[in-house]
């Protein structure tokens, strides 16, 4: 192969839009759609994969085969993972946005996220006493399976035939693969702060990625991100990204809903698996 083809299909211009399920990723990437899309009327929830594919898409696994292919094959999968990142990054653009819920190590010996690919990262942390509520309504699992999943060090979401494997791991083990000492770029952010004050956090992932920032086009792709907006669109039209056992994608996003909603056994058993994260990222 040139060397110029290497060059090209090796190119470092993954930005991965990383999160532990249920933290606030889609409302992100639907922000960064609203506003590289730069339009007058909100983009449809249904188009923001177009600014964002996701790296565990069964299709693209199956494009990269050459026909079809068995999503439980972990092993196979795996084999092929390295190949789709490639594919990504062929296209020689100097960003392309990749959507993860994988923790940032290594599955079968495979390295998830390749550091030969990647420019940098923008991770989304939530507390997570109210990411397991909403986590346990996404995945149609009570509450106590939801904390006993999050708690694991072997947690993962199943292959289906629409995704391949992704593999979590528990909520801290998540958190400090990414957030502590990265051996990228990375913008760490609290979906708290991104609730409470958008302005400045949404200007953080505008400035972490190059992008200038415009305020009336900041505004205006926020309005069309808000929660009201991304539940009317659901309402009225769906979304893709619903799970088949969810009632809703966009059901709540608010923060403090533990405080009611929560057994406090539950608060104790995730304080307990969670401690020193939860303490260095201000959520004791």
């Amino acid at each position: 192969m040139p060397k110029q083809a290497v060059d090209i299909l090796m190119k470092k211009s993954i930005v991965w839009l990383a999160s532990y399920p249920k933290s606030g990723n889609t409302w992100t990437r639907i922000f960064l759609a609203n506003y590289l899309a730069n339009r007058d009327t909100p983009l449809s929830i249904n188009q923001a994969h177009r600014f964002c594919m996701g790296d565990t898409i069964a299709k693209t696994y199956a494009m990269v085969a050459g026909g079809p292919v068995d999503t439980t094959n972990i092993s196979h999968m795996l084999a092929l993972r390295p190949r789709v990142l490639q594919g990504v990054v062929a296209n020689n653009a100097d960003i392309n946005f990749v959507k993860t819920h994988n923790v940032n190590a290594e599955a079968g010996g495979v390295p998830l996220i390749p550091l030969e690919l990647t420019r940098s990262a923008i991770y989304i942390m939530r507390n997570p006493l109210d990411m397991v509520l909403s986590y346990a309504r996404h995945y149609g699992v009570t509450k106590e399976e939801a904390v006993h999943h999050v708690s694991r060090s072997d947690n993962s979401n199943q292959a289906d035939a629409q995704s391949v494997t992704q593999f979590l791991q528990s909520w801290s083990d998540h958190v400090q693969s990414w957030a502590d000492k990265p051996k990228f770029p990375t913008l760490v952010l609290r979906y708290e702060d991104m609730l409470d004050d958008p302005t400045a956090e949404f200007t953080k992932v505008l400035n972490h990625i190059g992008i200038p920032v415009d305020a009336d086009r900041l505004a205006r792709a926020i309005k069309f991100a808000s929660f009201k907006e991304l539940a009317k669109q659901e309402e009225t039209g769906g979304f893709v990204e619903k799970p088949a056992q969810a009632e809703k994608f966009f059901a709540r996003g608010e923060k403090g809903q533990w405080q009611s909603e929560l057994a406090p056994e539950l608060v104790t058993k995730m304080r307990r698996a969670h401690k020193k994260t939860m303490k260095q990222y201000g959520y004791w």
